[in-house]
């Protein structure tokens, strides 16, 4: 466990964003966590984890602590499923991949979503119609100040739409050391109904799909719309898809009659926030090095020198544009630091 001064966190967002940390130090097990957070107990600490699902706008002039704990554990099995414990650290979508070829089901439409194991619970990550919470059972993290030890089960968590209690009751006051998932031994439940799943199932002459089947189309779906982040600066799903009104919505169709959905509730409907940015004209659109990806208009791109400030103005000013022509407010799903 070693700390560095005036560390470029350049390398540990995948935006790519340059920017400083006054100290950094990264920790690899409980203990050194606890650790850490004593000797800092009277300062206040900037917790990174995969770097994926923020846009940094600033030097962090404070402490980054980096949990890097990894390791994948059984605590129980039967004949028809699994349980196991995800240290924080491990990379999200080499879970995905050891649980497929385990031949266990369950977390196989998440796969190539960018981003460590301990912040999937904070926005309850989903992709292709399955949301984490489908397979959570728990998570264990330690509080800031008190260093107390906490079990979350999954009524606690009080998941949502990109959403859970780690982001409202109680933000910042854990960090998040590890997570436990229930997974399918066999009678996997296949979710393939979701985007373009089923129309790549049917090309590849797969009937009937494993979990390991799903993961290969998830990816190769993801890959041909979404950029590498190792290859072009970007954080995924910059926004969220606004959920709003039936009545609303069926006065937009008449406007948009192409305009796409898919239920939320009784009462309201969820539209792809992509569709709304491509059909203001924005799918492509750049300023400098800060743009709206040409394939996919949902994610903004560092085209390789970009600040955060940059790609920030260019988030507000498709909020504008999306307010202005659908009177839709786009909100966030990347964290502004």
């Amino acid at each position: 466990m070693n700390a560095e001064t005036d560390f470029s966190l350049k390398n540990f967002n995948t935006f790519g964003i340059d920017v400083k940390a006054k100290q950094f130090i990264e920790i690899q097990t409980v203990d050194e966590l606890k650790h850490v957070l004593k000797r800092f107990y009277t300062e206040e600490i900037f917790v990174l984890g995969g770097g994926s699902n923020m846009l940094l706008t600033k030097d962090i002039d404070k402490t980054v602590l980096y949990v890097h704990n990894t390791g994948i554990s059984v605590s129980h099995e039967d004949k028809s499923s699994i349980e196991i414990d995800v240290e924080a650290g491990e990379n999200w979508h080499n879970l995905v991949m050891w649980s497929v070829n385990s031949g266990f089901g369950g977390l196989e439409n998440l796969a190539l979503i960018p981003g460590h194991v301990g912040t999937a619970p904070i926005q309850n990550i989903g992709a292709y119609g399955v949301e984490l919470k489908d397979s959570f059972v728990s998570c264990k993290a330690i509080h800031r100040q008190t260093l107390e030890e906490k079990t979350f089960q999954l009524e606690d968590c009080k998941f949502g739409y990109r959403n859970s209690i780690f982001k409202n009751e109680i933000k910042g006051q854990y960090i998040i050391t590890s997570v436990s998932f229930r997974l399918s031994k066999k009678n996997h439940s296949i979710k393939t109904n979701y985007g373009a799943i089923t129309d790549e199932l049917f090309k590849l002459q797969i009937e009937n799909p494993k979990p390991a089947d799903v993961a290969k189309v998830v990816i190769k779906i993801r890959q041909s719309k979404l950029p590498d982040p190792k290859e072009i600066g970007n954080s995924g799903s910059f926004f969220k898809n606004p959920i709003i009104g039936k009545t609303k919505f069926e006065e937009l169709k008449k406007h948009y009659p192409n305009i796409p959905s898919y239920p939320f509730d009784e009462n309201t409907v969820k539209v792809p926030a992509g569709w709304l940015i491509e059909n203001a004209g924005l799918k492509g659109h750049r300023e400098k090095d800060a743009g709206v990806h040409q394939r996919q208009a949902l994610v903004l791109v560092n085209y390789g020198n970009a600040t955060g400030k940059e790609i920030l103005n260019l988030s507000k000013k498709i909020k504008e544009t999306i307010i202005d022509k659908y009177d839709i407010e786009l909100e966030t799903e990347v964290n502004i630091i």
